[in-house]
């Protein structure tokens, strides 16, 4: 990594929130890990959304869990955490995990928050009015009887019960409007290349459920050699194909980053799959070069450069 390189940050829908302030960092000298964690954390205090940290939409018990991972591309070091509750910041306890406990990568649930109290992180509530909101009204739309069964009479117990029943979550969907996990990707001036995802997971989920985004592989991959790559939406399939991971692959055998991230998503549409949703991704290299993909029209992803007054909306290669 000799010689001086032009400072590039990118990001899925929504990341704008935080790409400016990590973009501060870049502008100044400072490192890609720097500005990825930054760049997450003022989206995970971004109150307006509902899909990572604070105000994120809770599980199916109304439980908020967190999900994020950050990833070195020079060493390939990886730090995650994955179901942790109480705390508004994953992706700093992320790479706390990356810095202070290398000989391991993933953290999970109460494990992970021992390890965030340890450290000192601040604890915080982070259902708020508004996705709490959403959530009950998720279970209004849900009929009487799938929740309260036959000639039954529902007690505390049997309402944490109920509301964490296979068949309720198979019922709940997201709401209506823009959704889902948010990814930075920034390269520095020192050749450097970090990935981080961050993620409430998918709404309404099972207690317990983890999806791609604190899995090295699957929603965040990083190799100074290729590339960076991280994906969006549908958790699952990214999990069962490896896409973050292939994407970097298919850019190592010559595709550019917009191709690579178009035939990944191809190869994860051929699984099988019932519950079938979009995925996303989205790729740099450290020359700069960068592209997404996405399975539907009108998907765009986020680009700042050392010359960038705002954020630039650049298009995803559509399926």
């Amino acid at each position: 990594m000799a010689g001086k390189f032009s400072p590039i940050i990118i990001g899925s829908e929504r990341s704008e929130a935080g790409i400016p302030a990590a973009m501060e960092i870049l502008r100044a000298g400072g490192s890609a890990l720097d500005a990825v964690e930054r760049g997450l954390r003022y989206c995970e205090d971004n109150l307006q959304d509902h899909y990572i940290g604070t105000s994120g939409l809770p599980n199916a018990r109304g439980i908020v869990e967190l999900d994020a991972s950050i990833m070195i591309g020079s060493s390939r070091a990886f730090g995650a955490v994955a179901a942790v509750k109480n705390y508004p910041n994953p992706i700093s306890i992320a790479r706390k995990v990356l810095e202070e406990l290398p000989q391991h990568s993933l953290l999970v649930g109460e494990g992970a928050e021992a390890f965030a109290e340890f450290l000192g992180f601040e604890k915080a509530e982070l259902l708020t009015p508004e996705s709490r909101e959403l959530w009950l009204k998720q279970l209004k739309t849900i009929p009487q009887e799938s929740i309260e069964g036959e000639n039954t009479k529902a007690t505390s117990g049997d309402e944490r019960y109920r509301l964490a029943s296979l068949e309720l979550v198979k019922r709940m969907a997201p709401h209506e409007g823009p959704w889902g996990t948010i990814n930075i990707i920034a390269l520095d001036q020192h050749g450097e290349l970090v990935c981080g995802v961050s993620t409430s997971g998918y709404p309404y989920k099972h207690p317990g459920r983890v999806g791609d985004s604190a899995v090295a592989g699957a929603g965040n991959y990083s190799d100074i050699r290729y590339g960076a790559a991280a994906c969006t939406g549908r958790g699952e399939l990214a999990l069962r194909a490896g896409t973050a991971r292939t994407v970097v692959e298919n850019i190592r055998a010559g595709q550019d980053p917009e191709t690579a991230c178009a035939n990944a998503l191809l190869e994860a549409r051929a699984l099988p799959d019932d519950f079938r949703a979009e995925l996303r991704c989205l790729s740099l290299t450290p020359d700069g070069r960068h592209g997404g993909a996405a399975g539907m029209e009108g998907s765009t992803y986020t680009l700042m450069n050392e010359h960038s007054t705002a954020p630039e909306f650049h298009p995803r290669r559509a399926l």
